[in-house]
């Protein structure tokens, strides 16, 4: 009886932490997946080819391998609910840059701002997914985890739309190729009227993480405890001592596999749609991330309950290769596996069935980053906050991959398609980190 008092008291201790970093991971999703529109509509009002719309992600994920080290001493030093302040501050200033960004029609400034939200999302990351898995018990991190990525990519299913309604709404053909048949005069009319249509949304952006600086600052969010854990007796140490734990360094290595195929999956299909002459390119990272949530919610239902989270890790991995073969040997034609899945519901099926598969990577893949996460970080103790970074620097996947690896081949092979040969490798890892990484515990 005691212990389940015991137990409802800790549920409503995380409660209030659990809402407040619910906002901040609505925050994450929101600015991330904003990514996924803001690549196809950059390409078109820059004129860039698809590798360089590709550094718009790199950009964007780079950060976070250039800015974790500097972030994970400002965590030790200003404690988690401080750091993550100063992310949504970085961030808000961020958000202004890309009004100068505009109004220049510079790439490159678009480019910094991009930096400049990532190395704010830096920190938030840092902060907020050890304090996910140190908020309640161990067995159940990767639901808690799961239920922020629910969050999280619903805002992401948002972010799209809402670009789409702010930017694009009443320009159904802009695109690179119905550009190129207008007279200059009129297509430069167009490109100015259409940028200019994206100022006010990184304003409200702005208006919006200054609130939550406030928020956060002041909520009485308790700082997270490290000494529970079985290394609790060690020193802090420097960063170096966390290479010697495989568990970690490995799911670092996961993360920047997973990461890498969440981008190609949620940020190329855009460039794929729009090369493919779909109408609706902009809102197609929507389908992604409709699935992304679906696959989360199977995590907070059946983990731990029916599954664990290796085995989720596992499926995940197995899933996400059979969509690749999926991509590369489908129809570019045929509407068939949409119109399967929710024709049904009244949603326009416009999209082909290679264009499917793309988005059915984000249902494979989606239990990934809550899986890797507890596993990677057990019995770290005092240097929690030392793995976590090494973890968050997995996140430059999200940079290379996409760009170095799925950017080449596109243009090597002379069609999107063939760029998604990279996400095998990447899955095929995964695999290896699900069936042996996690359980190690040295090099030897």
């Amino acid at each position: 009886m005691e212990s389940a008092v015991s137990a409802q008291r800790e549920t409503r201790s995380s409660l209030l932490p659990m809402a407040i970093i619910g906002m901040l991971f609505f925050i994450f999703g929101f600015v991330t997946w904003l990514n996924g529109s803001l690549m196809p509509f950059l390409k078109v009002l820059c004129d860039l080819t698809e590798f360089q719309a590709l550094f718009v992600t790199f950009a964007f994920y780079i950060a976070y391998t250039v800015m974790a080290l500097p972030m994970s001493f400002i965590l030790r030093k200003t404690g988690y609910r401080d750091g993550m302040a100063i992310g949504l501050a970085i961030m808000a200033v961020a958000a202004l840059i890309f009004i100068p960004a505009v109004q220049t029609g510079s790439y490159l400034v678009f480019l910094v701002a991009l930096f400049g939200l990532g190395a704010g999302l830096t920190i938030l990351q840092t902060a907020s997914n050890p304090y996910v898995v140190k908020v309640g018990p161990a067995e159940s991190a990767a639901m808690r985890i799961a239920i922020m990525g629910i969050i999280s990519k619903s805002a992401g299913v948002l972010a799209p739309l809402a670009f789409t309604a702010l930017v694009l709404s009443g320009l159904a053909d802009f695109n690179s190729e119905s550009l190129a048949e207008l007279p200059a005069a009129e297509r430069e009319a167009q490109l100015a009227e259409v940028s200019s249509r994206l100022i006010m949304p990184y304003i409200y952006m702005a208006i919006a993480l200054f609130a939550l600086v406030g928020l956060v600052k002041f909520s009485g969010l308790p700082e997270i405890d490290e000494d529970d854990t079985a290394d609790a007796g060690q020193s802090e140490g420097s960063f170096l001592d966390i290479l010697r734990y495989p568990q970690v360094v490995l799911g670092s290595l996961a993360l920047f596999a997973y990461v890498g195929v969440e981008v190609i999956a949620g940020d190329t299909i855009g460039l794929y749609g729009e090369g493919l002459g779909l109408s609706n390119y902009a809102a197609l990272t929507s389908y992604t991330m409709v699935f992304m949530v679906i696959g989360y919610i199977i995590g907070v239902v059946g983990i731990p309950r029916f599954i664990s989270q290796q085995q989720a890790l596992f499926g995940s991995a197995v899933a996400g290769s059979l969509c690749i073969f999926g991509v590369l040997f489908g129809s570019q034609e045929s509407t068939l596996l949409a119109d399967t899945l929710w024709g049904w519901s009244g949603i326009a099926p416009v999209v082909p069935d290679t264009i499917t598969f793309v988005a059915l990577m984000g249902l494979s893949h989606a239990l990934v980053w809550p899986a890797v996460w507890p596993l990677a970080l057990e019995g770290l103790g005092r240097l929690t906050a030392q793995g976590s970074a090494l973890l968050i620097m997995g996140i430059a996947g999200g940079a290379i991959i996409p760009t170095f690896g799925f950017g080449p081949l596109s243009e090597i092979a002379g069609e999107a398609r063939m760029g998604y040969w990279v996400a095998l490798p990447c899955y095929l890892f995964i695999l290896f980190y699900a069936l042996k990484g996690h359980k190690m515990r040295s090099w030897k």
